[in-house]
């Protein structure tokens, strides 16, 4: 499939475990694997960021294998799921970052059609989380508003 804006293809990215069945090799039960997924998000991690963590450091290949739920999932139990996703945040972020270089540099014409790109995705994802019932319908991405709630 084509990237978004540039109708590139990407290659690079990493590989699901073959076999969708719990590795012999795996030494832990799935309320262990709860309770660490619900450890690391009291750290402040992301569930994108969980399930980096349980791979590097657990060396559990997949959540949702061992508990037959996903991160979210177990986050939306104990409570712990951000209002906010964390791909729409990361976005809202990146938006802040380009408009913070672009009152240094007005003159960067690149980093304005950026911004234009991501505030496109912000508004398209802002949509499909309104009509998942994940933001409320009256959610409105408001660039001003946005940059006090986040600092």
């Amino acid at each position: 499939m084509a990237r978004m804006h540039s109708h590139r293809k990407g290659k690079a990215r990493s590989t699901r475990p073959s076999k969708m069945r719990v590795p012999s090799w795996n030494r832990y039960k799935p309320k262990e694997v709860e309770v660490l997924v619900t450890k690391a998000a009291k750290e402040g991690l992301t569930p994108s960021e969980i399930g980096v963590h349980m791979r590097d450091i657990y060396g559990i290949p997949d959540v949702k294998l061992l508990t037959e739920k996903s991160i979210s999932a177990i986050l939306k139990e104990k409570g712990l799921l951000p209002e906010m996703p964390s791909d729409l945040m990361a976005l809202i972020h990146r938006d802040i970052s380009i408009r913070e270089h672009l009152a240094k540099s007005k003159k960067d014409l690149s980093a304005k059609r950026g911004l234009q790109l991501t505030e496109s995705k912000i508004r398209r994802l802002g949509k499909y989380y309104r009509a998942t019932g994940k933001l409320p319908m009256d959610w409105k991405y408001d660039p001003e508003r946005i940059k006090l709630l986040i600092e």
